[in-house]
C-alpha cells in the first residue's frame, strides 16, 4: 500500500510515520508513507497556496491550482483507489472504514487547512471525505495521521501476531475485553482464575461475556439492533 498525503504543514507528520508499527510496515515493505508539501506546487516567488474567500468572511481558501498540480503529478505516475479529504463535515472515520480502505492499493489524503479547501477542489478530485469526529483541528494533518495508522496496521504481516488486530475493539462490533499480566496478584486485586485456568475454550467465553459487558457499560450504542 501507498499513502500520498499532501499538506501545507509537512512538519506535523514528520514524527508519526517515522516510528513503531508505520516504520516497521515500511521497513517491510508492507506499506510506504509519502508526505507533499503543496507549497512546491505553488506558484510566484511567495508560494502562495490560500486566498481570499469570495463574498468576503473570516478565514482563508486553499486554492485549486497547486492542489489540481500536485493530485494530477501523483495520478502520472501510478493509479489511485480513493482521493481522500480530511473534514469535519466527512463520514465518521469507524473500524469498518479502516477495515475497507487496508484492502486497496494506494491513496492520496488531502488535509484540509484554514477554512478548507475551494469547493472545486471537492467536485472534481475529491472521491472520499473523512473526519475523525464531531470537532475541529487546526488542519487535516492529525486526522491523516490517525487514517493512516489505523489503516496500515490491519495490512497482514505489519503486526508481529496477526491475530493482534483481529481481536481490536470494534473488530467485531464490541469493545475489547479486560486484560491482564504479571503479577497474577496486586494489592489484593487477583486476575480472573479462568485466565489462569489454561482452558481456551472457556477463556474465549470469559472474553466474550466480557466483552458484551464492558459495551453494554461504555458504548451501548453498538449494541443496537444486536441481541446480546
Amino acid at each position: 500500500m501507498r499513502i500520498d498525503i499532501i499538506t501545507v504543514v509537512p512538519g506535523l507528520l514528520e514524527g508519526p510515520f517515522s516510528h513503531s508499527i508505520l516504520k516497521r510496515a515500511e521497513d517491510k515493505g508492507l506499506a510506504m508513507v509519502r508526505v507533499h508539501n503543496l507549497r512546491d506546487y505553488a506558484s510566484g516567488k511567495q508560494k502562495q497556496v490560500d486566498d481570499y474567500a469570495f463574498g468576503g468572511g473570516a478565514g482563508m481558501v486553499m486554492m485549486i491550482e497547486p492542489i489540481a498540480k500536485c493530485i494530477d503529478a501523483l495520478k502520472s505516475e501510478r493509479e489511485y483507489d480513493e482521493v481522500i479529504y480530511m473534514t469535519p463535515d466527512g463520514e465518521t472515520f469507524n473500524q469498518k472504514m479502516a477495515n475497507e480502505l487496508s484492502l486497496k492499493g494506494n491513496l492520496i489524503i488531502l488535509c484540509g487547512h484554514y477554512k478548507g479547501v475551494d469547493e472545486r477542489v471537492r467536485e472534481k478530485f475529491i472521491t472520499r471525505e473523512i473526519s475523525v469526529g464531531d470537532f475541529v483541528l487546526s488542519g487535516g494533518e492529525l486526522a491523516a495521521a490517525v487514517v493512516a495508522d489505523a489503516v496500515i496496521r490491519l495490512i497482514p504481516g505489519v503486526l508481529n501476531d496477526e491475530t493482534s488486530a483481529l481481536t481490536d475493539s470494534f473488530q467485531d462490533g464490541l469493545l475489547a475485553p479486560p486484560v491482564y499480566t504479571r503479577p497474577a496478584e496486586y494489592e489484593g486485586m487477583k486476575v480472573p482464575d479462568v485466565l489462569l485456568s489454561g482452558h481456551q475454550a472457556k477463556i474465549e467465553t470469559w472474553r466474550f461475556d466480557a466483552s458484551v459487558r464492558r459495551t453494554k457499560e461504555k458504548r451501548p450504542d453498538l449494541l443496537e439492533g444486536k441481541d446480546f
